[in-house]
Parts: C-alpha cells; structure tokens; sequence
C-alpha cells in the first residue's frame, strides 16, 4: 500500500471511530457493556461465517472464470483478490480502488493484464446484474418500508438502482451494439476535451476505448460459455445472499425474534444501495444512520440498536479491510507460462 492509501486507511478508523463515539452520546455504557457480555455468540459466529462466505464465494467466481485460461492459477490466489478488493473499495471514494487493486493483485499472479481485466470486468458484470435482480425483488418487499422511515433518502435508494442499472444497460449494449455504443462513447466524452488537456483527453479517450473492446472481445466468448455464466451468476447470488443475511443474525445475537427474515434482508439490499451513492468511502455516516433508522422498529431497546449497528460496521466493513491487509502480505503463487 502506498503512503496515500495507509492515510486513507487512517482516516477511515478516525471517521468510524468519531461516528461510534457520536451515536454513544446518549447511550447508557453500563447497559451497552451487559448487552455485549450477554450476546448468544453462536448467532454472532453464523453472522462472522456469512462474511467469510461472502468473501470466499467471491473467489469462487473468479476460480471459475480463470480455470479454462489458466488451470494452475491456484485457490490462494483467486482467495485472495476478493479482501484486497474490500480493502481498496473500503478506502477510496464510490469504492473506485477495488478494481484496479484487483489487477495488480493478478498481475503479481504472472497474468497476463488484458485477461486480468476481462475476468474482473465480466466479475463486475455479473455482479452488477445480480444487484439489480436483488433490488427489484426488495423493492417490492421493502421500499414502503424505507419511504416511511427514510423519507427524503428514499430517492436516493431509487438513484442509487438507475445508476446500477445504467451500468448494465450500458454493457449489454457494448456486448450486442458494439459499433453503435462506441460511436456513442466517444461522443459523450467530447466535452471532457473543453476541461482537460489534449494530452490527458487523449489518454482517457484511449483507455476508454481498450476497456470496451476487452469487454467487447470477453462477451463473445462468454456467450460461447453459457454454463460457466449461469454457474457464476448462481454463485454471486448466494454470495449476495450470505452478506444480506448478516443484519438477521446480528440480531438474533442481541436476542431479538419475531422477525421477517425477508423483511430483513430486503431492508439490507436497501441500504446497500444507500451506501453505494455516499462519496465518502464505506458510505461512512449515510450507512449508520439508514441502519439506525430502518432497524430501529426491529430493536426496541436504543442500546442495542447502537450495538448491533457498531457489530453490523466491524462485520461489513472493517473486517473485509482487515482481511484485504493479512491478504496483501501473502505471497501470490505464479502461473506457469508455456513456452
């Protein structure tokens, strides 16, 4: 990690740290110390599997996706990339850093950068995808819920789903109107040319261009692989599954029952997209308070839902970047080029 990612790193446990401390203020600590001591760890042990899991079954698609272009690429690798991705996204803006932290991670690997980034752009793809057939399921479930509590950020819930799903629209429009969506691109940034200089407009123009040639390249041979695809966006789903689960077993921890488990989950994919639309990394502050808001009418006591918000961060955020830490310090394996 360069000097500029560990004083992001440092900033982001100041911020984390000032918010825990602001939604303490009028928390009784005494009540919140016997709350903890008294949580049914086997419930928080579930919560702790389910990021793992998470995690792991992020490494699964990327092992899917590498084992007919590299058979030796090994299990530590692609388990690798997924908390390194969680480190990087956790500590920069809109979670911009994963993807390119990714790469590197693959090119320590020995592979080759245009197949590194087409697996992690159809990694994204399929991801996005999933996202959006979660949230039109939860919008359905759940969004008179939020609209209630949340109000004025229950647009921002909507903005947040248009967003992900421009995204899609604008790559499967890459992998069937390929000419067309290019013409496009290069159209729409022409006006970056009135504030940037001719060189650096060049640079982005040509960038640009590559990533959607790669994808472009990537989805034909994709749509040649429609079981290896439909195996990944099986994985994706259960993966998303595990991490939307968590809130519900945090709370059965703090032993609180009587819940909808799909009211739960449908209120987590929410604020999901919540966070995604905060600039500050981790969607620090915006997170907190749509849990605390959402999940209040399933925690009476104030204590616990200050716990369980403080269990739900360390779980979702802070333990994906510890993680992506120990995983920077492992020794990636290389792959065996022929010759």
């Amino acid at each position: 990690m360069s000097r500029k990612n560990w004083l992001a790193l440092i900033a982001m446990l100041l911020i984390g740290g000032g918010i825990v401390i602001y939604s303490l203020r009028t928390v009784n600590l005494r009540l919140l110390v016997q709350d903890f001591f008294t949580l049914n760890w086997w419930w928080m042990l579930v919560a702790l599997a389910c990021i793992c899991l998470y995690l792991i079954l992020e490494g699964v698609v990327v092992k899917i996706f590498m084992n007919n272009r590299h058979a030796d690429f090994t299990w530590k690798d692609a388990l690798r990339l997924p908390p390194i991705e969680q480190l990087f996204n956790g500590i920069t803006p809109f979670s911009t850093g994963g993807q390119p932290a990714q790469l590197v991670a693959m090119l320590q690997c020995g592979v080759d950068g245009g197949l590194a980034s087409s697996v992690l752009l159809m990694k994204f793809v399929v991801f996005q995808a999933m996202i959006v057939i979660n949230f039109l399921i939860s919008l359905l479930i759940g969004f008179h819920f939020i609209a209630e509590k949340l109000h004025a950020l229950s647009l921002l819930v909507l903005l947040g789903f248009i967003i992900h799903l421009a995204v899609i629209v604008g790559l499967l429009l890459v992998m069937y109107w390929y000419n067309f969506t290019k013409r496009a691109l290069n159209l729409l940034i022409k006006p970056c040319a009135w504030f940037m200089k001719p060189e650096r407009y060049e640079r982005l123009r040509i960038s640009l261009n590559e990533k959607v040639d790669t994808f472009y390249e990537e989805s034909l041979r994709m749509k040649e692989e429609y079981g290896k695809l439909a195996k990944v966006c099986l994985v994706t789903l259960c993966q998303l599954f595990f991490y939307y689960a968590i809130p519900y077993f945090i709370m059965l921890a703090l032993g609180v029952h009587g819940m909808n488990f799909i009211m739960v989950i449908s209120l987590h994919v929410l604020i999901f997209m919540i966070i995604s639309l905060f600039p500050i990394p981790g969607g620090a502050g915006g997170a907190e308070y749509s849990f605390s808001v959402l999940f209040a009418s399933f925690i009476g006591s104030g204590t616990k839902l200050v716990l369980a918000m403080i269990l739900w961060r360390l779980l979702t955020y802070y333990f994906g970047m510890l993680a992506g830490m120990v995983a920077l310090f492992i020794k990636p394996d290389k792959i065996k080029h022929e010759n």
